[in-house]
């Protein structure tokens, strides 16, 4: 189905057809005419399939721009998926003239975000914890909400949200539309859909398209053993050598700890937990999307909403605990019709989860062997790129296009040399080949950014 089969207001299927978007995914073909008839709806569907243009144009269809009012509010389980949505619904607005998102996380500063408020917004996109904060000072007001969306309700519910999203609903028009989207629909999920959905249409989007691009291959070896899981983990990436890895760890101390050996055995490599401040986070994030860092290690939890368009490998350094999370982990991989490698190191402890993964494949385990692995000589242990930091954004008037012209114009970079620029509300990341990094850093360090004087600094 193509969008212009939709009954979608002009400048949205304006936008979409400028953007590339022809034909809908499969969750946008099955979820938009439920959502735009009014409807609410249960999506599963996983992350990458779309889902977030999906209920983002249902909801910029219904927004009535001229109501300075807050229309829309998008719960997210974390800060970085929640700036993702942002960016996501300011994209696809942006032939929609003053339509203002406003994103209210926990981990930053609360005055920034009263100031925001104060002038009024549509759409609101942020995690329960710090919404209702904003809801019970008076400084957010939810009584013309048209549509509340739950984004990944079942990692909102694993992080403990339950309780939050409940009395952030008190203060929601009992006739506002409610879309809920999840990877999995376990009992917590179908509890609370029957607790506060009305006849909720449910759909499910299949992954079984998406897996055909992803070779399983999995390794054993002896139970409880991370010193050798760590041995082979450095061999399998000095034998595929892939340009990005996501490593997936139960325990947050393990990605620590992983971290460190491949450090010390020359790997860039970074860590990602929920015990990291939320500077941290995003830092860690934004190297690793930004291809100045090589190896991300993560936990379930702290890993989700992570959307990465291009990811070459996936390591499973335990096995996931249930088949849904695998193929979460898994499906991170081997998108947009690219090829994707999914490796996961087993014990004899696992033989329960991957029975159960292989009765879900409906074909036996693919299993490599060590000793097959080759060293490649010349591996390129550093990455491509290096990331800064400068201290201006949104809220200086700051654009992708200022950062770009600044280094080609003034400093003289090649644009071939740059990469992905991210502009926050306060400040920048800007992806620079390592080969004028320097080059770059120096320029910022003496040089004016639209007249004024910032800071700058590497991240690593």
């Amino acid at each position: 189905m193509s969008f212009a089969s939709l009954d979608l207001r002009e400048a949205l299927l304006n936008n979409v057809a400028s953007l590339g978007y022809v034909e809908m995914t499969p969750v946008q073909a099955q979820s938009l005419p439920i959502m735009l008839s009014g409807d609410d709806i249960i999506a599963q569907a996983k992350t990458g399939s779309g889902k977030t243009a999906a209920f983002g144009l249902a909801v910029l269809n219904r927004l009535v721009v001229e109501s300075f009012t807050v229309q829309a509010l998008v719960l997210c389980p974390t800060r970085e998926l929640a700036e993702q949505v942002a960016q996501v619904m300011r994209q696809l607005a942006r032939l929609m003239p003053n339509v203002k998102v406003i994103n209210l996380s926990g981990g930053i500063p609360m005055r920034p975000q009263l100031d925001s408020l104060k002038h009024g917004a549509h759409i609101i996109v942020g995690t329960p914890g710090r919404v209702k904060k904003h809801l019970e000072s008076g400084a957010l007001k939810l009584d013309q909400l048209q549509t509340l969306v739950l984004d990944e309700a079942d990692r909102m519910l694993d992080m403990g949200f339950v309780d939050d999203i409940g009395e952030i609903l008190t203060f929601c028009p009992l006739d506002c539309q409610m879309l809920l989207f999840s990877a999995t629909f376990s009992p917590r999920v179908k509890s609370l859909a029957g607790k506060f959905m009305r006849n909720a249409k449910k759909i499910v989007v299949e992954d079984s398209q998406e897996e055909v691009n992803i070779e399983q291959v999995f390794y054993k070896v002896p139970a409880s053993a991370d010193a050798e899981k760590l041995h082979l983990l450095k061999s399998l990436l000095m034998h595929h050598k892939p340009v990005s890895t996501l490593i997936f760890c139960t325990l947050k101390e393990q990605t620590l700890q992983i971290v460190a050996s491949l450090r010390a055995a020359g790997f860039s490599a970074i860590a990602l937990n929920g015990d990291m401040e939320q500077v941290e986070r995003d830092n860690a994030i934004i190297r690793f999307k930004n291809n100045s860092c090589s190896i991300l290690v993560a936990t379930d939890v702290a890993a989700r909403g992570l959307d990465i368009k291009e990811l070459p490998a996936v390591i499973n350094f335990e096995t996931a605990h249930n088949h849904d999370v695998h193929i979460h982990r898994i499906g991170r991989t081997g998108r947009a019709g690219s090829k994707g490698l999914a490796i996961t190191l087993t014990t004899s402890d696992d033989a329960e989860r991957l029975h159960m993964i292989e009765e879900k494949l409906q074909k036996p385990l693919q299993w490599g062997q060590a000793s097959k692995l080759k060293k490649a000589d010349d591996m390129k242990l550093l990455p491509e790129m290096v990331t800064l930091y400068i201290s201006a954004g949104r809220k200086d008037k700051i654009r992708p296009g200022d950062i770009l012209g600044a280094l080609t114009k003034d400093a003289g970079l090649s644009s071939e040399m740059i990469g992905k620029i991210d502009v926050g509300p306060l400040y920048a990341y800007i992806a620079v080949h390592h080969s004028q990094a320097d080059k770059a850093f120096s320029y910022f360090q003496d040089g004016r950014l639209k007249g004024r004087k910032i800071h700058v600094r590497k991240l690593d």
